[in-house]
């Protein structure tokens, strides 16, 4: 098959969607080699959202990505000086891709708008492998924070990955109940998004407090209270002996009146039967 045969079997390839053959390396370097034989630039950015052919294939998990890190001089050109080809790699969870991308010298400490550096992104996805493997490239890329002071420990337990929260606790060194700018913890996001197990490995594993109170006063049971956790506020209540008629000192308003004020029903029959005090809510 001449080039030109070639190049015309390809975009029919790509228009009708067939991804499986295009998968094949062979076939995108083949297409590569015509592209820049006609003067195609494989490192030009679309103008709309500024992202080049590393970033796509990044993101798409494609297998040309290897063949691209030969060719290009920016393995880390920015989506709108935003997100990385790494970052995208690590949210397809993709270990290989992330390990090709490391190997030419891609950055994991490079943040995007938001704060977050590739070892944030890739807590969320909660892939142990991933983690493990980004902190043995680089060491210390556990010590970042968002623009609003989340670390990857937060994030990791808000999403209940409780294998990485696992590793961050023995390998990585935050402070037991680590605040945000929101003075939110790790144990609040695991509890009030229903991540016992999580919540558990944090007491056991991190000193986490669960009495802890965030920047308006509130602490756990008043956060699980506004979710409607109510598997974690029975925890709370009857495992950790929390007081569920605290108070928030900011605004002396108990875990009742939050779930009230939400309209959780199911969740205010849950506090009175451990014990809510009904007079604080009228």
């Amino acid at each position: 098959m001449d080039d030109e045969k070639t190049l015309t079997y390809l975009i029919k390839l790509a228009q009708n969607g067939e991804l499986c053959t295009l998968k094949n390396i062979t076939w995108w370097q083949h297409c590569c080699t015509i592209l820049k034989e006609i003067g195609m630039d494989i490192e030009l950015y679309n103008t709309r959202q500024q992202k080049s052919s590393a970033y796509e294939a990044a993101s798409m998990g494609q297998g040309c990505l290897r063949y691209l890190l030969t060719e290009i001089d920016k393995v880390d050109c920015l989506k709108k000086a935003d997100w990385t080809p790494l970052m995208m790699a690590c949210t397809r969870r993709n270990l290989g891709m992330i390990q090709e991308l490391l190997s030419h010298e891609a950055d994991p400490m490079l943040k995007n708008k938001d704060g977050w550096n590739s070892f944030h992104i890739a807590c969320r996805k909660g892939d142990p492998a991933v983690i493990q493997h980004l902190l043995l490239a680089n060491p210390e890329v556990w010590r970042t924070e968002s623009k609003t002071l989340r670390t990857p420990l937060h994030t990791a337990a808000m999403h209940g990955c409780e294998e990485v929260v696992s590793i961050l606790a023995q390998r990585c060194g935050y402070v037991p109940d680590g605040r945000d700018s929101c003075g939110v913890t790790p144990f609040m996001d695991a509890v009030r998004n229903g991540h016992i197990s999580v919540a558990k490995l944090l007491l056991e594993k991190h000193q986490a407090t669960p009495t802890a109170a965030d920047i308006p006063g509130a602490q756990s049971v008043h956060h699980v209270a506004v979710t409607a956790q109510e598997e974690a506020l029975e925890f709370l209540v009857r495992d950790l002996g929390v007081d569920v008629n605290q108070t928030a000192t900011d605004m002396q308003l108990t875990s009742l009146h939050y779930a009230a004020k939400e309209g959780h029903t199911g969740t205010i029959k849950a506090l009175l039967t451990l014990g809510a005090g009904t007079e604080q809510v009228l």
